[in-house]
């Protein structure tokens, strides 16, 4: 839609809304095609998980020893606010490629479609019935041969960050909640979480009309959560960035976490010198190789 001749009237962070409804985002990712990485051995495929509205995800399966073996399986929510990127862009297929082989796992990186557009919690409710897609597969009889052949669902985690952090979290309760029963979720991953934050809370209200905000929204204040106590996760490791502006209520959640009644174990983890999510924006950096094998023990020492 031509917006040159149009009013702003929003100017958030990440997008700008016009006053014909037009969406204009101030950034855009890289999309990055499946298929093998020749430097990995890794095989990447897409698949559709719910076909009423085309919402994709795409698994990730390192070098099989074997027709029959079975590995961990993490699933995997993406950063961008809600309101950018694709689990289908570079930057996520660059880090879940390299997760998989160095922990030698299967993964799923699971689509949501995107606000404003699409009023959250629509994300929450597409990662959802995306995890139930994927949870289909438990028994051995899903749609995709690939999670039913080498998918270990004895051994599930959960992943995101930034904004898939926050979706891993709710995701992680209402399995508990709901009482799904075929995901053994041993452990969560949550990196550089978005549970608001000041300069982003106006934004998220427009995103959300729904949310009454930090004080009283469990989505982003979990210690509201009456369910957080039946989040099912055995283990959470929670990472921030020094310099990240929402590294404060990254903070916030871990204490959260450790005050609760939730029965599980939570792990806190700093980089120092480091903004928001620097291993997606800056993978070269010499702290992403520590940050990741932070995650790479964390997931292996995880029975």
């Amino acid at each position: 839609m031509d917006s040159s001749n149009n009013e702003v009237i929003h100017d958030f962070p990440f997008f700008k809304v016009y006053k014909d409804g037009a969406i204009e985002r101030c950034t855009t990712m890289e999309p990055a095609l499946p298929g093998l990485d020749p430097d990995t051995g890794v095989q990447s495929k897409d698949v559709v998980v719910l076909p009423e509205t085309g919402i994709k995800a795409r698994i990730f399966v390192p070098k099989i020893d074997g027709p029959h073996q079975r590995l961990p399986l993490l699933i995997h929510y993406h950063g961008g606010g809600f309101c950018l990127g694709s689990a289908l862009d570079m930057p996520f297929k660059r880090f879940l490629t390299s997760l998989v082989v160095k922990a030698n796992i299967v993964a799923i990186t699971i689509d949501y479609r995107l606000a404003p557009e699409h009023h959250l919690p629509i994300a929450h409710e597409d990662s959802w019935a995306g995890l139930e897609w994927v949870a289909s597969h438990s028994y051995g009889q899903g749609p995709e041969p690939l999670l039913n052949r080498h998918a270990d669902f004895g051994r599930v985690f959960l992943a995101g960050e930034s904004a898939g952090a926050n979706i891993a979290h709710y995701v992680a309760v209402q399995v508990g909640a709901k009482y799904m029963c075929s995901l053994n979720i041993v452990g969560t991953l949550m990196v550089h979480p978005f549970f608001g934050e000041q300069k982003l809370d106006e934004m998220y209200a427009y995103m959300c009309p729904t949310s009454a905000g930090f004080e009283k929204d469990p989505i982003l204040n979990p210690a509201l959560d009456p369910n957080l106590k039946m989040m099912r996760s055995d283990r959470v490791l929670v990472c921030v960035a020094e310099k990240d502006g929402l590294r404060n209520r990254g903070v916030y959640y871990y204490e959260t976490l450790k005050k609760s009644e939730w029965h599980g174990k939570v792990e806190f983890y700093q980089t120092l010198g480091e903004d928001h999510c620097f291993h997606m924006f800056n993978p070269k950096s010499k702290n992403v190789g520590p940050f990741l094998q932070k995650l790479v023990n964390f997931i292996k020492s995880t029975k």
